[in-house]
């Protein structure tokens, strides 16, 4: 099998050949290998598997199961493991501060495996929010022959005879906070939520980048909507360490495979299905790593003319086993590309074009989750991109599931998430209040953290859509109601976003698009003149050195140039 691939054009010729490499392959015996094995191409097997949630719990493995493919293909496995910060369990306290911050982590912790062993190609597995952008963003960013494998989503739970998940018992927190259910109900839901292992099950962030990680091109067709407990996930993994072998002997890359077209179809994904406003957050980060401007406004273009057609929670009634179940990502696509709203044309891990993929699908007008694009739930506005004297440098939007687009009312204003959950949670939280939450942006959080304890906690008490919610900082996939995150420039910029005070009118129009602090110039000029910059508690540490380098969330919140700054590319050392 090893004939098919040179070696000597592979980086895993700087540990494996030559007689300079003799303690190098002393490593490779040491570990059962054999001469003919050490000869072949050495593949990364990237696990984000750990007992810290049930999002990863099945990785290692699915990641353990591509090893076949792989031998089967010619090549030789090598798995390694990365972090996960898990959002369910680090929402709501100080936590959730690391959890964007990880993404950033698990791209460098990748690359620096795969770099510092010359692996020659890599299978990627990931299973919370933040892992599969930065799974994504390493494979972009080293450039060798990749395959991403979600490990898939949890199954609904059932209670009091409906489908549940974990949106809801973040929501029973504000309905007992509000007095509207006993203590005990809290308790019951609790157990049935979460049934097993895999991701929340609804198209909140894992599932959205799920989505996106078919739609771009660089996961099997029809892979990632699979849910985690069937067992045909093993037999995904395999072909995936199968087909990695044939990338490689073709040499196609995720960059030639990644393209801005290839962004594109990923941006209409998001807005279709209604998907976790951080996927306007996690393409700019990915194209970052590509070398393509693509930022928060290329996003929120593509936004403006997506149908929105899958019924998915949080907005609508589904979850993503029902979306595997429906036809998956394909069958959307499908409807999409028959309206000239996908790039068909753009390449993907099967060697073929996502048009040539898509043709192997049938249409299947019996399901119920995914609607025909000529036929759409409503014709725009799954996600909405947003911008105005409250947010020059934009803001973001889930529309999906709203009745009213437009909302306007007088500042509330907190300088972090706690102030304001408290204030909720005291019930001094009015109708028609414009909540804003500042200091959580990028910086100045630092770690822009996820809102979902407070809004689910709205919710639960019934002001889902009666009260508006700005933030610099971020929302959960699983936030419903008028929430507007990612407002730039952040409050630790000195954005407009830090000028507001408690009773200035704010009005946001999803259907226009603008954001808008109605506040005279002058009043503002001098609100300017008397800000600080503030000073926040993590002075040391990951978050500080995060604090010190990341930039605008508009542009992906990165932490470096990304590819248009590079002088060389991994792949081809």
């Amino acid at each position: 099998m090893t004939q098919r691939f040179d070696k000597s054009k592979l980086p895993s010729r700087h540990v494996s050949v030559g007689p300079e490499r003799a303690p190098h392959r002393s490593y490779y015996y040491a570990m059962g290998l054999t001469e003919e094995e050490i000869a072949r191409p050495f593949v990364a097997l990237a696990s984000a598997g750990n007992d810290s949630a049930p999002c990863n719990t099945t990785l290692d493995a699915q990641a353990d199961a591509a090893r076949r493919g792989v031998e089967q293909g010619g090549g030789m496995p090598r798995r390694f493991n990365t972090i996960t910060v898990t959002d369910g369990i680090a929402m709501g306290h100080q936590g959730m501060k690391s959890s964007l911050v990880s993404r950033e982590v698990i791209a460098d912790s990748v690359e620096l495996s795969v770099r510092g062993h010359c692996y020659d190609a890599l299978v990627g597995f990931a299973g919370c929010d933040k892992s599969l952008p930065g799974m994504m963003m390493a494979m972009l960013r080293l450039n060798i022959p990749s395959i991403f494998v979600y490990g898939g989503s949890i199954l609904p739970g059932r209670f009091h005879d409906k489908d549940v998940t974990v949106k809801d018992v973040f929501e029973v927190v504000g309905r007992y906070a509000a007095g509207a259910c006993p203590l005990s109900e809290v308790h019951e839901l609790e157990r049935v939520a979460c049934p097993g292992h895999g991701a929340c099950g609804g198209q909140y962030t894992a599932n959205t980048m799920a989505c996106v990680g078919e739609a771009i091109g660089l996961s099997l067709p029809n892979s990632n909507m699979v849910p985690a407990p069937y067992t045909t996930r093993e037999q995904i993994a395999v072909a995936a360490g199968a087909q990695v072998m044939e990338l490689l002997e073709r040499n196609i890359r995720p960059r030639g495979i990644c393209t801005r077209e290839a962004f594109e179809n990923a941006a209409r994904i998001v807005a279709a299905t209604g998907g976790s406003t951080n996927g306007g957050l996690h393409l700019p980060a990915m194209a970052s790593e590509a070398g393509i401007d693509f930022d928060l406004f290329d996003v929120a273009e593509i936004f403006k003319t997506t149908p929105y057609c899958a019924d998915l929670q949080p907005g609508g009634q589904y979850v993503a086993r029902d979306m595997y179940d429906a036809g998956g990502v394909y069958m959307l696509m499908k409807s999409l590309l028959a309206e000239g709203l996908l790039h068909g044309e753009c390449m993907t891990v099967t060697g073929k074009t996502l048009g040539e993929n898509i043709d192997q699908v049938t249409w299947n007008p019996d399901q119920k989750v995914i609607y025909d694009a000529r036929t759409p739930i409503t014709p725009t506005g799954g996600v909405v991109g947003l911008r105005g004297t409250l947010a020059p440098d934009g803001a973001i939007v889930k529309v999906a599931g709203l009745h009213n687009l437009v909302f306007e009312g007088p500042a509330r204003v907190f300088d972090c998430e706690e102030d304001c959950f408290a204030a909720v949670e005291a019930r001094t939280i009015r109708e028609g209040d414009v909540i804003v939450i500042r200091y959580e942006g990028p910086k100045g959080g630092p770690g822009m953290r996820e809102m979902l304890s407070t809004t689910a906690a709205l919710y639960g008490q019934g002001m889902g859509e009666s009260v508006a919610l700005i933030t610099d900082g971020r929302f959960s996939g699983a936030t419903r109601g008028f929430c507007i995150g990612h407002v730039g420039p952040e409050a630790a910029d000195g954005g407009p976003i830090a000028l507001v005070e408690n009773g200035d009118l704010i009005r946001i129009d999803a259907e226009a698009g603008t954001i808008d602090l109605h506040v005279a110039d002058d009043i503002l000029a001098e609100r300017r003149a008397r800000w600080q910059p503030r000073v926040n508690d993590y002075q040391s540490g990951a978050l500080w050195r995060y604090s010190r380098t990341v930039g605008p969330a508009y542009k992906g919140a990165v932490t470096h140039p990304g590819a248009s700054a590079e002088r060389h590319v991994y792949a081809d050392i």
